[in-house]
């Protein structure tokens, strides 16, 4: 078993992955580089870190497995904290021939204005804005021709993905046993003249999006963002939007189930009662 750390660069990151790092030793579980081989990434921070490590590694994410420790602002990904690790190690030993559990990835292929083609892989989404002005897109499911958008942008989410950006356009959260997109409007132009959806769709496996955007009938340059990169300035001919036939997979030492996970995110209800109960206990 070989393991690569990848911590965020803040205080409590790197004091957790010192620790970790003796409590790996002492269990003789190899620590090694980036550029080694590895079948585990335990990532140390938020779901940022996350993002990025997976990032930097998606060109490897069919042979490795992840796993994320909190310590950041928000941690969806994440099933420990940083009090955690030693049964993190623990268990790191006990997982090793469980099958992970695995995520659905969005597939990006871009087409700029020469006919270049760029692919990319999104764990959580990928959105278009326009630099300057209203972005008109054509959208084709398929093959088909669904409609014309005029807004300030698109999001298109994968089930996890769906609690980010995606939510926060009046997206519905959707579980991560579906293989399947959703594609919301931001700031879309709805009236007499102009007309779109204006609410989210959900696009099947075996289906996928093509989307043509402009700016007022004329090419010119876009901001593409996936997850917690983006490239900016750039002439988008065509986009290619699909389920990827690739998933992440987190090893399946103490998964959290996606609902609970939802809950502790946005609603919280549990930690409070649980917060009241063990200051009950002491009073006792």
């Amino acid at each position: 078993m070989r393991v690569y750390i990848y911590a965020s660069q803040k205080e409590e990151s790197q004091s957790i992955k010192a620790k970790l790092l003796k409590l790996l030793a002492k269990a003789n579980i190899a620590v090694v580089d980036e550029e080694q081989a590895f079948d585990y990434i335990i990532t140390i921070g938020g779901d940022g870190t996350l993002l990025s490590a997976f990032q930097r590694l998606q060109n490897r994410v069919d042979s490795i497995q992840f796993i994320g420790i909190h310590t950041g602002h928000l941690g969806f990904y994440a099933d420990w904290q940083s009090y955690e690790i030693e049964a993190l190690v623990e268990g790191l030993l006990d997982c090793v021939d469980k099958p992970p559990v695995t995520y659905p990835l969005l597939e990006i292929t871009m087409e700029d204005n020469i006919g270049n083609n760029s692919k990319f892989l999104a764990l959580n989404e990928c959105s278009i804005r326009s630099n300057f002005g209203t972005m008109v897109s054509d959208i084709y499911v398929k093959e088909e021709f669904f409609e014309t958008l005029r807004g300030d942008g698109l999001c298109i989410a994968t089930p996890t993905g769906s609690t980010g950006l995606n939510k926060s356009l009046g997206g519905a959260v959707i579980h991560p046993r579906l293989d399947a997109l959703q594609l919301t409007e931001i700031a879309s132009l709805n009236n007499r003249v102009y007309r779109s959806l204006g609410s989210p769709m959900i696009i099947a496996k075996d289906e996928w999006l093509k989307i043509y955007p402009t700016i007022h009938g004329k090419g010119t340059t876009f901001m593409l963002m996936f997850d917690n990169k983006y490239i900016s300035d750039i002439e988008i001919q065509s986009l290619v939007l699909k389920i990827s036939d690739s998933r992440i997979r987190f090893a399946n030492i103490r998964h959290t189930h996606f609902w609970n996970r939802v809950e502790a995110s946005f609603i919280g209800l549990k930690q409070q009662q649980n917060n009241i109960n063990q200051i009950n206990n002491l009073l006792k």
